[in-house]
């Protein structure tokens, strides 16, 4: 059985450049996907899943799961989800390299990192209300 942790490492078909897949209907996810396209710049194409070409180039990756969290496939085929698809995003920014660091190195910073992305990714109308990106 897959679980949240292991559904997908690797795609058959990678993208040539790493590609951020988010939610296109969250008001709230847009607005932070619009804060990480200035910080990253165009080294991340970014994608809602809505768009029919994620279907079909990334049939290994369930819709449902798509819907949880953002994913960034990388241009060698690996797959991240959550705050780890986050901070390896930010890190092509070398300012923003911190976080990936605090990442990898701590497990208890990664663990909680994990499960705040959860807890918000599950709440998105409430956090988007409380930040002012609600319509």
């Amino acid at each position: 059985m897959r679980t949240e942790e292991n559904f997908v490492r690797q795609i058959s078909n990678p993208p040539l450049k790493p590609l951020m897949v988010y939610d296109g209907e969250c008001n709230f996810c847009k607005h932070w996907i619009g804060r990480w396209r200035k910080l990253t710049g165009d080294a991340i194409d970014y994608l809602p899943f809505q768009n029919p070409e994620i279907a079909k180039r990334f049939p290994e990756i369930p819709h449902e799961q798509f819907e949880k969290s953002v994913h960034l496939i990388e241009i060698n085929g690996n797959v991240f989800h959550g705050a780890h698809a986050v901070f390896l995003s930010l890190a092509k920014n070398p300012k923003h390299q911190r976080f990936l660091r605090w990442y990898r190195k701590s497990k208890i910073f990664a663990k909680l990192s994990e499960v705040i992305y959860r807890f918000v990714a599950r709440h998105r109308a409430f956090f988007s209300w409380l930040s002012g990106t609600h319509p």
